[in-house]
């Protein structure tokens, strides 16, 4: 299967909520995170036969990375960014290449957000 560069398949603005933070404070309680994702997926099948067994149910891809994401428990973004993009490289065998944005609203007073981008590629 020859991939192309450029076909991705967006969820923007995914919320799940779930132990992270460094101190003590913070892990108290679960806090909001909001994931992006970019799945890169090849359209080439799918731009023609315009079925949903050709591509990647983002659907499925949403509730597996809110299922996981609630059940963990990690002190940084960075960590739970890389461990989602893992899993998701490792479920869905048509995703080649995904990029996931993990943003923590109000961790720092003085800015609307802070996050952690990765961008992995299936090996």
């Amino acid at each position: 299967m020859k991939v192309e560069p450029g076909d991705w398949l967006c969820v923007e603005g995914l919320e799940l909520v779930c132990t992270i933070g460094v101190t003590e404070r913070e892990r108290q309680n679960k806090q909001r995170v909001i994931v992006n994702l970019q799945l890169g997926v090849d359209f080439f099948d799918v731009g023609t036969t315009d079925s949903i067994a050709d591509t990647v149910d983002y659907r499925s891809v949403a509730r597996r990375v809110v299922e996981i994401g609630e059940k963990s428990s990690f002190q940084l973004v960075e960590t739970l960014a890389t461990h989602l993009s893992r899993a998701i490289l490792s479920e869905f065998p048509r995703i080649h290449q995904v990029r996931i944005e993990v943003w923590k609203p109000g961790a720092l007073t003085a800015a609307k957000s802070v996050g952690a981008v990765t961008l992995s590629t299936r090996h």
